[in-house]
């Protein structure tokens, strides 16, 4: 499983919640203590919006803690929107292109979790991606795939229905396969303007995920940054968080349409 921080409110130096906090997601690329692995070695990424309506993109297949362009990146990149990702494999090669976050136009999104039995599925997955999407994957993920097909289906406009169904159509194809292992899928999309979170499984256990308000604005983290869960709210199992820039926080809990579709 991997980790993973979002941030979304006044611009920020990325350093101030990427390197610099005493369990930052840089700490946490090699002593994450929430996830199936302490370690998340195989990659990182970092995308951002500056003065544009698409975001900047830097991915690279070093583990976090070593690379120091990353650091010196963050110590210089100021931004209101943010994504930053450490990769723990699931099973596809550690290349530059299969590391998170992923970009399409004006959209970025990142996953931690994994569909079970994948292999099984990926090619069958892949074929329900338009020609147009499909055009623009370079990589292999589960992840990237899941974000292509969402597109598809009307991210833009409906990032929660969309990505219902689309998961819909992952466990349908899960059951036809007779993949035993589960659909895991805590992610975040965003547009540059608004950001969703996802903390869904199809077997109720769900990778960790929280969020905090803060005098600057929104941090959603796949666990605390600071090594404490004081101040620091849980996203409950099966819900959703939907923010815009400078608004308020939506906190949806488990939905039944949602669960329906992805239940076992």
């Amino acid at each position: 499983m991997c980790r993973f921080l979002a941030y979304s409110g006044d611009p920020v130096f990325l350093t101030d919640l990427v390197c610099a906090p005493t369990h930052s997601l840089v700490h946490q690329s090699l002593h994450a203590t929430e996830a199936k692995t302490e370690t998340n070695g195989d990659g990182f990424g970092i995308g951002w919006y500056g003065e544009r309506a698409e975001p900047g993109l830097y991915r690279d297949v070093c583990p976090a803690w070593s690379d120091e362009n990353l650091v010196n990146l963050c110590q210089q990149v100021r931004a209101r929107m943010f994504f930053a990702h450490v990769r723990a494999s699931t099973g596809t090669a550690t290349t530059r292109a299969n590391c998170h976050p992923f970009a399409h136009g004006r959209h970025l999104f990142m996953h931690n979790g994994q569909i079970g039995g994948y292999h099984k599925i990926k090619r069958r997955l892949e074929a329900l991606i338009p020609d147009d999407l499909y055009d623009v994957r370079r990589g292999t993920t589960d992840s990237e795939a899941i974000f292509l097909l969402a597109l598809a289906d009307g991210l833009a406009e409906d990032p929660v229905g969309a990505m219902a169904r689309t998961l819909s159509t992952v466990r349908d194809l899960m059951r036809a396969a007779e993949a035993d292992e589960p659909l895991r899928f805590t992610a975040v999309v965003t547009d540059g303007e608004t950001l969703t979170a996802y903390r869904w499984a199809c077997d109720g256990r769900p990778p960790s995920l929280y969020y905090r308000q803060t005098e600057t604005g929104l941090v959603v983290v796949s666990e605390p940054i600071d090594g404490c869960r004081d101040g620091w709210n849980v996203v409950p199992k099966g819900g959703t968080l939907q923010a815009t820039r400078g608004g308020s926080v939506v906190l949806r809990g488990p939905d039944q349409a949602v669960a329906e579709r992805m239940a076992a």
